[in-house]
């Protein structure tokens, strides 16, 4: 895959995940997957295949009751890797995520291979996730 292909697989899933369409993002992500959570928190640290990414990523809408939102700003895109610059939202129980970050993508044969988070202020993604 090219460039171009990168870039709209990675959209693809920015859509899939903010629909909460977890089939879509389950084709979109190879078997042996690898996320690498920012931070020290609760939910931070490497997950290890596909249904641990597909299950952290549950994790976050649950644990937000379901108001984190992710606004994509940017993809930029390579034979391999594609950065997708994004905004995230979330509010529950009193406590409030509002940060910028910035999420590298590896693609392998047309599927997510590795993801990798890093946000302007790791801290309050700390305390937001428990």
């Amino acid at each position: 895959m090219g460039t171009q292909e990168n870039v709209e697989l990675i959209r693809r899933g920015y859509e899939a995940f903010d629909a909460g369409d977890m089939d879509t993002l389950r084709e979109l992500f190879a078997e042996d997957a690898v996320w690498y959570g920012a931070g020290t928190g609760a939910l931070s640290g490497i997950k290890q295949g596909r249904d641990a990414v597909l299950a952290y990523f549950g994790e976050l809408a649950t644990r937000s009751n379901g108001t984190f939102k992710v606004t994509l700003q940017e993809l930029i895109g390579g034979d391999n890797h594609v950065v997708g610059l994004q905004h995230n939202h979330a509010e529950n129980n009193g406590k409030t995520l509002d940060t910028d970050g910035a999420l590298t993508f590896q693609v392998r044969d047309g599927k997510v291979a590795e993801g990798r988070e890093f946000y302007a202020d790791t801290a309050q993604g700390d305390a937001f996730w428990g």
